[in-house]
């Protein structure tokens, strides 16, 4: 069995993992999901919602519990997964990147939409960017074609309806990732999802290709494969995590 912490991405928070926790959960698996400093239920002022804050929330709930955790992000969750990693790697058995963002040292999430393979990122093409500091919105008529045109209409209706304004300054901040030590040792598996329409799967692909340190498999879905194949991608974890 296997302590799992899900790290989520923008706009969302802890409780898009919760019907795939409780599955895992059932599969006799440790599972902790924190909400992000301003997401979800977390009330964390938007001027102090930073990359930093990040890897500091992920270091604190990995650092809580008696086990290292295999550490999963998705989207967005997958730049601070990696930020947090390579503060706190002895905490972490490996990492798995849902259709996320998976940067190198020294890149940005904005870094990585400006790649070729990025230019149909659905959520930089329909987002609105306002206030100082700068937060995201995401429209919720796009959220429903580019987040979950997979899913079953009531259950996209219900995760449109619960999306947050989002910070802007973690997906302009760099990662500090160094590709020695104790981090770069960590094996980091990717899913891309195919029906994607946020990052592109040909982004993820190159994402994988280059960083991927362990396996990387696809699943035929969009960007919310928690909600669409939740079956599906269990069974993946498990796998890529060696749980199974």
């Amino acid at each position: 069995m296997a302590r799992f912490v899900l790290v989520h991405g923008a706009f969302h928070g802890a409780w898009c993992w919760q019907s795939l926790a409780g599955e895992l959960e059932a599969r006799g698996h440790t599972v902790e999901a924190p909400d992000l400093p301003g997401s979800g239920d977390d009330e964390t002022p938007a001027a102090d919602v930073t990359l930093d804050a990040y890897a500091d929330r992920i270091c604190e709930v990995l650092g809580a519990g008696t086990e290292p955790a295999v550490l999963v992000g998705h989207s967005m969750g997958g730049v601070a997964i990696t930020h947090a990693a390579a503060r706190c790697p002895e905490r972490i058995t490996s990492l798995i990147y849902v259709c996320a963002f998976l940067p190198a040292n020294g890149q940005s999430l904005i870094d990585l939409t400006h790649l070729p393979e990025g230019a149909d990122d659905g959520v930089q093409a329909n987002i609105t960017v306002e206030g100082e500091p700068p937060v995201a919105t995401m429209p919720r008529d796009k959220a429903l074609e580019v987040f979950y045109a997979a899913c079953e209409p009531e259950v996209a209706e219900r995760a449109a309806s619960r999306l947050n304004p989002q910070p802007v300054a973690p997906f302009v901040t760099p990662v500090s990732a160094p590709a020695t030590g104790a981090f770069a040792e960590l094996k980091r598996s990717y899913i891309v999802c195919k029906q994607d329409r946020a990052i592109p799967p040909e982004l993820q692909r190159r994402m994988a290709g280059e960083r991927a340190t362990g396996n990387v498999a696809e699943l035929d879905t969009d960007h919310a494969p928690f909600l669409s194949r939740k079956d599906e991608l269990v069974q993946l974890l498990e796998r890529l995590s060696g749980a199974r």
